[in-house]
């Protein structure tokens, strides 16, 4: 994605002092990271990270006390006495970070800084998803008591590589990925330089994923990466809130300054294509014996086998046979929640053209989550979009076992392609809220930045 015309300002990612634990001051490194804090599922998976290591960055991104204003308060209680103590601190200049994360034959690099931000209408990085208020709100709140980026964003802008072979193994089983191997200039160049050297930090998180962080501070690199940078637009990946919230945040303030500047990791997708994840559903409070026959109505129910793969393989089934099918029968879900599995597909033709609002593309007209919201949520459960009724959960088998012990639903989704994204994107169309999940995602507590750091 490069910008237009010779005028465009494009990507303009600047060094940071790195905020970053002090290795010999905590268990591990991986017992401090986390998840970004909409995938951690709570209760069990907060409960876990706690309990990991009394450092867990999880007491900064989610902390817990009884009111929004506690929690915001104790995590900037936390951050600063994590300082005081030598816990956390500062890397001794400004620099950009290479991160690198590899899992079996996935190998994924990118650039972490801080980006300068840029409204919508200015094309440089582009949206994809509608935000809940809510959850702005609450980011905002706990941005303002930290004053500091707890976990970078997840931007995705396709690089000067000449096109990517993608990951592979090479023959003696060592990993490597085809298109770094091209000596491609600018930022590609300066990340294959870098990771030739000690990484500045490695870990091993308990998924078997393996992290690895280089400093860039040579001059000359910054230079080439910026010039490299600049006629190029990104994707939010991963983010949208806490871009949203960068804004906020930016508009708050008149004069220039560090909130100027939001933490985000960039990769480039022609050399490392990102995956492309649903996330799912846990109506909390809506029983499957009270969905299955209102959802009769309009959709074809069916009972399926399990276990679950099986059962995500026949959903994965019919949204694929549903791609090529009429405008009517193009959606397709898995529901979940009383030990069994109902695939519900072929919506009532009629009654989408009566709910899904006009006016916009057909691609977004017949996406899977708007016709979950707009048909289903809205028009015939009635389940309102507030965090008391609805979860969303990146993990199918996480989701089941939520509604399960809490009797309710779980509705699992089938991805949305990549390409509908960026066509959607491109067009200034978003997506409704939590329509897709990236990845892989870097890994919260590798580094974070102050916005009180000089």
């Amino acid at each position: 994605m490069s910008i237009p015309g010779p005028g465009g300002q494009g990507l303009q990612l600047t060094p940071f002092r790195g905020l970053r634990y002090v290795a010999e001051r905590v268990g591990s490194l991986a017992a401090v990271t986390s998840p970004p804090y909409d995938v951690v599922v709570r209760p069990d998976g907060l409960r876990r990270l706690e309990t990991a290591d009394p450092y867990n960055i999880v007491r900064l991104i989610l902390p817990q006390a009884g009111s929004p204003a506690d929690r915001h308060r104790q995590a900037a209680e936390t951050l600063r006495r994590w300082q005081a103590e030598g816990v956390l601190a500062p890397d001794p200049e400004p620099a950009l970070y290479v991160y690198e994360q590899r899992d079996g034959r996935t190998l994924q690099r990118g650039l972490i800084g801080a980006l300068r931000l840029s409204p919508r209408e200015e094309g440089i990085v582009l949206p994809h998803e509608e935000v809940m208020p809510h959850v702005v709100e609450d980011r905002a709140d706990l941005m303002r008591a930290t004053a500091a980026h707890l976990e970078p964003l997840l931007l995705a802008y396709r690089g000067n590589g000449n096109g990517a072979e993608g990951n592979e193994t090479s023959g003696d089983g060592t990993l490597k990925n085809a298109a770094a191997e091209k000596g491609t200039g600018g930022a590609a160049q300066v990340i294959e330089r870098a990771i030739q050297h000690e990484p500045l930090l490695s870990t091993t998180t308990e998924d078997g994923v393996r992290h690895h962080l280089w400093r860039v501070t040579d001059p000359a690199d910054l230079v080439a990466v910026a010039a490299d940078l600049r006629h190029h637009q990104a994707l939010i990946a991963d983010g949208h809130h806490r871009w949203a919230t960068y804004l906020r945040l930016r508009e708050e303030r008149r004069e220039p300054g560090p909130w100027d500047f939001g933490l985000v990791l960039l990769v480039d997708t022609a050399r490392y294509p990102l995956r492309v994840r649903a996330i799912h559903r846990l109506l909390r409070r809506l029983p499957p014996d009270k969905a299955l026959p209102v959802a009769r109505r309009a959709f074809r129910v069916r009972e399926i086998d399990g276990p679950l793969p099986h059962a995500l393989e026949r959903l994965a089934e019919a949204a694929t046979a549903a791609a090529g099918a009429e405008p009517g029968a193009r959606n397709a879900f898995l529901l979940a929640g009383d030990g069994r599995f109902h695939l519900l597909d072929r919506p009532d033709p009629e009654l989408l053209a009566r709910t899904v609002p006009q006016g916009r593309p057909q691609a977004w007209r017949t996406l899977d989550a708007t016709v979950l919201h707009h048909v289903l949520l809205d028009q015939l459960w009635n389940v309102p979009d507030t965090p008391e009724d609805i979860g969303y959960i990146h993990d199918p088998a996480a989701a089941v076992e939520q509604a399960e012990r809490l009797g309710g639903t779980a509705v699992l989704m089938h991805p949305v392609s990549e390409d509908v994204v960026h066509e959607l994107a491109r067009q200034g169309i978003a997506m409704p809220h939590k329509s897709t999940s990236f990845g892989p995602k870097p890994a919260t507590g590798l580094v974070l930045r102050s916005l009180t750091l000089g």
